[in-house]
């Protein structure tokens, strides 16, 4: 079953986060992730959406999921996406 990693992203620093982005992308495809979603046109339908960014990630599994978000190499390259974004974000099984 996939496994999906969403977050709602409002970038604070864009020149900073640029580092985040050229360092994410190859060690998602190391885990076998793929983008669906990196941010684009879109219109709130119901509710709020707090943040302007939308990240959708699939991964083969959703243990598969975990291991890279709790992976010894993302431990050094979130620290840049924290300091320099606003986010929700979950990892959720598929259907």
């Amino acid at each position: 079953m996939a496994g999906y990693v969403i977050f709602n992203i409002n970038i604070t620093n864009p020149e900073a986060y640029k580092e985040y982005v050229s360092k994410i992308v190859e060690l998602i495809k190391k885990f076998d992730g793929e983008y669906l979603v990196r941010g684009g046109e879109y219109k709130v339908m119901e509710g709020e959406w707090k943040h302007p960014r939308t990240i959708v990630i699939k991964f083969p599994t959703y243990e598969r999921a975990l291991e890279w978000y709790n992976s010894e190499e993302y431990k050094p390259i979130k620290p840049i996406r924290l300091a320099n974004s606003e986010a929700n974000g979950i990892i959720i099984k598929g259907v």
